[in-house]
């Protein structure tokens, strides 16, 4: 059995989510610890677009560690130290992240592990 993910009609989306993601019994889960947008060798990208592209490919090497991809991911928390990087994040996102689209949450913080990082997201996967 497959992932699914619920949509009622009774509430309105804002955006390219899904208001709750359900997984089989038996699904291995894995928890993806928050990316920042540092790449392999501890260098932080420089600008939030930079940092949001390392922050999504770092998702995907952990993924592919655990054998899964970006199509298995059911939940999605977003952590952003200013609203006007909403953008470059759904930009982003849009870029590996498909339907059907997993669960989402979006905070705006006052800041990060370090002052540098702008972006911090974190994932769950289901297969």
């Amino acid at each position: 059995m497959a992932n699914k993910f619920h949509n009622p009609k009774s509430v309105a989306l804002a955006g390219k989510y899904s208001l709750a993601a359900e997984v089989p019994a038996g699904a291995r889960v894995v928890f993806v610890a928050g990316q920042v947008g540092l790449d392999g060798s501890g260098k932080l990208a420089d600008g939030i677009e930079a940092q949001c592209d390392q922050v999504w490919k770092n998702i995907g090497e952990v993924l592919k560690a655990a054998d899964m991809t970006f199509k298995d991911i059911v939940k999605i928390n977003s952590f952003l130290t200013d609203g006007r990087f909403i953008m470059a994040n759904r930009a982003a996102r849009d870029k590996v992240i498909g339907e059907p689209y997993p669960s989402s949450t979006l905070l705006i913080v006052q800041g990060l592990a370090d002052p540098a990082m702008l972006v911090e997201i974190e994932v769950i996967a289901a297969k």
